[in-house]
C-alpha cells in the first residue's frame, strides 16, 4: 500500500508538471502558476454518492503509469465515430464518405497507436483529412505534427488556444495549424457537421465539440468533453496569466448545461466511464448512450471548481 502511495504522489508530480508547469515553455496561459504542492490531495466533494479529491480526480482521468500509451481496443461508439485511443488519452475517429476527421493525437508516441487501431477498425490512416483538437495540452495535442507528416490532414485549432499550440514543438518540430476557427464555428466533411464551443479555463482555447449521428432510425446528441477540469496546481485565484480564469470556468459550466448530450464522451475515458461501457457493448441497447452521465460529469467537475475556488479564496483571506 505504501508503495501504490508514492507511486501516485510521484505520478501526481510528474504528469502535474506536464500540465501546469508549462509556464517556463510558454504553454500555461490558462493554468499560470501553481497553487497548492500537486502532490497534496486537495479539497473532497461527494457528488451523488461519489466521493472525490481533487487529485483523485485528476488520477481517474490519466489512470496508472502506462494507461496513457496502452492502446483500448478499438471500437464503434454509434452512428459513424469510433474509438481509436489508450486506456486513459481518448482519440476518436469520425468516418465520411469524404474522408476521416481525428480528433485528438495525443502523445506523438501514440500516433503509431493510433493509425494501428484506425487500421484494425477497417480503416485508411491517410484518409484523415481533418484533424481536430480538445485542448492545448501535450497528452492530448502532442502528435498533430506527425499526424499532418502521415496524412496531409487539415490542422483545425481554436484560437484562444494558438499560443501554446505554437510552443508545443515535439522534437523542434513546428506545430502546425492550419485552420483557426472560434466559438460556435463548425467543421464540415462528407455530410457531417461538428460544432466547437469555447469552454474554457483548463486551457484558454478548451474545446467541447458536439455533432449528432444517426443509428437505428433515431439521431443522438454527441458531446466531446474537451475538458471542465480543475487539475492539481490550477490556480484560480490572482492567476497573472488568466486573470479571468474562475469566469472562463464558470462560462463553460453555462455552455457544458445548455448543450443537450444523449452520448457523452471525453478527452480522457474516464469522463464517460469507458471501460465500464465497453464491458457492456452487444449485450442490450448501446451504453455510450447516457444522458444522466454525462449531467453528473459536469455535477462533479463544477463541484471540485467550486472547492478548489473556495480553499484558495480562503487561503488568500489568511482563514483557517
Amino acid at each position: 500500500m505504501r508503495g501504490s502511495t508514492t507511486y501516485l504522489l510521484g505520478l501526481f508530480t510528474v504528469i502535474a508538471g506536464l500540465h501546469i508547469g508549462r509556464l517556463e515553455a510558454g504553454q500555461a496561459s490558462a493554468t499560470g502558476q501553481r497553487g497548492r504542492g500537486s502532490q497534496e490531495p486537495g479539497p473532497t466533494i461527494t457528488v451523488a454518492g461519489r466521493t472525490f479529491t481533487q487529485a483523485s480526480l485528476f488520477q481517474r482521468n490519466i489512470g496508472g503509469p502506462d494507461d496513457q500509451t496502452t492502446p483500448f481496443p478499438p471500437h464503434k461508439v454509434i452512428g459513424n465515430i469510433y474509438y481509436v485511443g489508450t486506456k486513459s488519452l481518448a482519440a476518436f475517429l469520425v468516418v465520411t464518405p469524404q474522408g476521416n476527421i481525428l480528433i485528438n493525437s495525443t502523445y506523438e508516441r501514440n500516433v503509431p497507436t493510433i493509425q494501428k487501431s484506425i487500421e484494425q477498425l477497417g480503416f485508411k490512416f491517410s484518409d484523415t483529412k481533418i484533424l481536430l483538437g480538445s485542448h492545448a495540452h501535450g497528452d492530448h495535442q502532442e502528435g498533430d505534427a506527425m499526424v499532418k507528416q502521415l496524412t496531409g490532414a487539415q490542422v483545425i485549432v481554436m484560437a484562444e488556444d494558438v499560443p501554446a499550440l505554437r510552443a508545443m514543438k515535439p522534437g523542434g518540430k513546428e506545430h502546425p495549424i492550419d485552420k483557426i476557427i472560434h466559438d460556435a464555428d463548425s467543421v464540415t466533411l462528407g455530410g457531417t457537421t461538428l460544432v466547437a464551443h469555447l469552454t474554457p479555463g483548463h486551457t484558454r482555447g478548451c474545446t467541447t465539440w458536439t455533432m449528432r449521428v444517426p443509428e437505428g432510425g433515431k439521431s443522438y446528441d454527441v458531446v466531446i468533453i474537451g475538458s471542465f477540469g480543475t487539475n492539481p496546481g490550477f490556480k484560480l485565484v490572482n492567476n497573472p496569466d488568466a486573470p479571468q480564469i474562475a469566469d472562463e470556468f464558470r462560462r463553460t459550466f453555462k455552455v457544458a448545461r445548455s448543450l443537450h448530450c444523449d452520448v457523452p464522451l471525453g478527452s480522457h475515458p474516464g469522463m464517460y466511464n469507458l471501460e465500464e461501457k465497453f464491458a457492456k457493448l452487444g449485450k442490450g441497447s448501446n451504453p455510450f448512450i447516457d444522458p444522466a452521465g454525462y449531467k453528473l460529469e459536469v455535477d462533479i467537475d463544477e463541484a471540485m471548481f467550486n472547492a478548489v475556488l473556495a480553499e484558495q479564496q480562503k487561503a488568500l483571506s489568511g482563514g483557517d
